[in-house]
């Protein structure tokens, strides 16, 4: 998996009533939640993200539907598809998202570890790549 990304799992319960899904602040996940929000109603064929973060974390969920999220640095590059509400992809510093590949009714939840602020994210591609190969090294991890 590219460096600084990793899936959880999160605890599942299930039976004739359905599941429950539990994440618990401080115990399931590697940093505490300051925001949490969701996308949803995306267009058929509308990819959304095109950005990096300099120090926020975040856990995504797929907790209806499915969602493809491609994940990159300077070195390595992945797709990887969100089915399961039990799983989360976890990005770290210094990582390019693009979320694409909605599926209709799709919910993407999105658990980040600081508030927004606009001065964390990096927009530009080529401006990511110059802090990103300074982050991450001119050789990679």
């Amino acid at each position: 998996m590219v460096t600084n990304c990793r899936m959880i799992s999160f605890r599942s319960f299930g039976g004739v009533w359905g599941n429950l899904n539990a994440i618990e602040g401080g115990a399931d996940l590697p940093f505490d939640i300051r925001r949490v929000y969701y996308i949803t109603r995306v267009p058929e064929g509308v990819a959304r993200g095109f950005h990096s973060h300099r120090r926020l974390e975040q856990v995504l969920l797929c907790i209806n539907g499915s969602i493809s999220i491609r994940v990159k640095t300077p070195f390595e590059e992945e797709i990887i598809p969100l089915t399961d509400p039990s799983q989360g992809l976890y990005i770290g510093h210094m990582v390019w998202r693009e979320m694409f590949d909605f599926s209709p009714g799709a919910v993407l939840l999105v658990l980040a570890s600081e508030h927004y602020t606009e001065d964390d994210y990096i927009r530009d591609q080529g401006r990511y790549m110059e802090e990103a190969l300074s982050y991450f090294g001119k050789e990679g991890v």
